[in-house]
This record gives structure tokens, sequence and C-alpha cells, in this order.
């Protein structure tokens, strides 16, 4: 099992200072049961913010049906209030890491002590979904030379098979945007709830992660695209369980991945080493 060190406390005069750690293929399981005791151990809190993500799933999937056009600027809305969501399912499982008692009113204003750094994140990711979005216009401009098609063009477009090649290139571009945003927010919320971190120490931390250890954070990715997927069917119901216990874990995916310990720095060699 995942080794779990005790979170952060503010209150050490001397911080430790972080280790990447190695990561093997079963530790996203492992992540995602911790999330479901997490889960379990507060259903109301949990059912509360599984509540918002699918009232966002429900009101973006209402404007991309109704006024496509305005999809983009909803979904950069959903990317603003997300990431202060999660941190309110983070700051529960902490709570519960650390055998406190979760209260759902600290969840809800656990980020206001970190609102310069969480700003600035949230700024860094708003700015990427809108280059993602410019770059997807490019992609329809360039297959699409009669304009861009309506809503149910675009669906059409998507799973006909004759656009085989709009579909591939589509997919490449919003699946480097995708990797983006993944690789820098991975860890980097949780971290600034835990660490108080500024938002680029936290987003170069992300980085690190995920470039030592690219093969488990695929399969995590993969793995969180799978359960959202599945969480969309039928109207988006899947949310109401599966976005709080993603959110769970992905606090237990950044206690895995990143080390505070005080020996940290000398036990990093040794296990280097036992890993050779």
């Amino acid at each position: 099992m995942t080794q779990t060190l005790a979170p952060h406390d503010p209150a050490q005069p001397d911080a430790p200072q972080k280790t990447i750690r190695t990561l093997r293929l079963r530790d996203p399981f492992h992540w995602i049961a911790l999330g479901a005791r997490d889960l379990r151990a507060t259903p109301g809190i949990s059912l509360f913010y599984g509540c918002c993500f699918w009232a966002m799933a429900a009101v973006l999937g209402a404007v991309f049906r109704n006024k496509p056009e305005y999809a983009m600027s909803i979904a950069s809305g959903c990317l603003l209030v997300g990431p202060f969501l999660a941190m309110g399912l983070y700051d529960v499982s902490r709570r519960c890491e650390r055998g406190l008692r979760p209260e759902m009113s600290l969840s809800l204003t656990c980020w206001d002590t970190h609102l310069g750094s969480m700003g600035m994140l949230v700024l860094v990711l708003i700015v990427l979904e809108l280059l993602w979005g410019r770059a997807s216009l490019v992609v329809f401009a360039v297959f699409f030379d009669a304009g861009m098609p309506s809503t149910t063009g675009v669906i059409q477009a998507i799973f006909s098979p004759q656009n085989w090649e709009f579909l591939l290139v589509y997919l490449l571009v919003g699946g480097v945007f995708a990797g983006l945003v993944f690789a820098v927010s991975v860890v980097s919320i949780p971290m600034i709830l835990d660490r108080d971190t500024d938002a680029i120490t936290a987003a170069i931390t992300s980085l690190q992660v995920v470039f030592e250890n690219t093969p488990v954070m695929l399969l995590w990715g993969a793995l969180i695209s799978t359960l959202v997927f599945v969480a969309l069917l039928p109207w988006s119901l899947g949310l109401l369980v599966i976005g709080p216990l993603l959110g769970h874990a992905s606090w237990h995916a950044y206690r895995g991945s990143v080390d505070w310990s005080p020996e940290a720095g000398s036990a990093a060699p040794a296990a280097a080493g036992k890993n050779l």
C-alpha cells in the first residue's frame, strides 16, 4: 500500500523540502479506493459537491444544445468555479486524514486564505482553455470551408466516419491541451491547500510529478476520463457520486505523489537505488 504521511502543519518552523515519489501502476486504483472511503465517511458533504458538479454539467449541456456560441463562455465559468469546489473536497479528505471532523462551512471557505495563489492558477487554466477553444475554431475553419456548422452539424461531423481526418486532428489538438491542463493541475491545487505555496511552485511541482511518473499519470488521467465519461450517461447523474469521488481521490493522488517528510531528501537516493 502507498505510504501515507501526516499533512503539513504550518506551525512547524522548519518546513521540509519536497521529494517526488516514484509511483507504481497500482497506485491510482489505491487513490480511488481511499477516495471511496472518504466518500462513505462524509456522504452529506460529498453529495452537496456532487450536486454542484451535476448542475454545472447540466447548464453547460443545455447551453451547448440551445446556444452553442455561448458554450465556451459557460465552460470558462465552470473552469473558474470548479477548482474552488475541488478544494472543498480536498479539505474534507485532509481533515479525514488528520482524524478531524469534516465540516461543510470549513470546506466552503478553505480557499479564502489561498485566494492569491488560487486566482493565479485559475487564470493560467482559463488562458489554456481559451487557447484550446481558439485552436478548436481553427480546426473547424480548416475542415469546414462553408462556415461553422450548427450544433447538430458538429455532432454529425465528430461521429461521421467520413470525417476521420477532421476527427483525428480535433482529438490530437484537444489531447494536447487537455494534457497540459491535467499536467498543470493534477497536484497543484491540493498542494496550495496543504502547503500554502504560490501558484508557480505548485504548477512546477505538478509538472514534475507528471514527467517523472508519466506512465502512472497517464493511467490516472485515463481513469479520470473514463469515470467522467461514464458519469455523463445518462443526464450526467453519475457526477453526483463520481464527481466527489474523484475529488477525494485527487487529494490522495497528491499525498501519494509528493513527499514532505523531513527525511525525504536523505531517503530519496536510497529509494532510487532500490528501484534500479
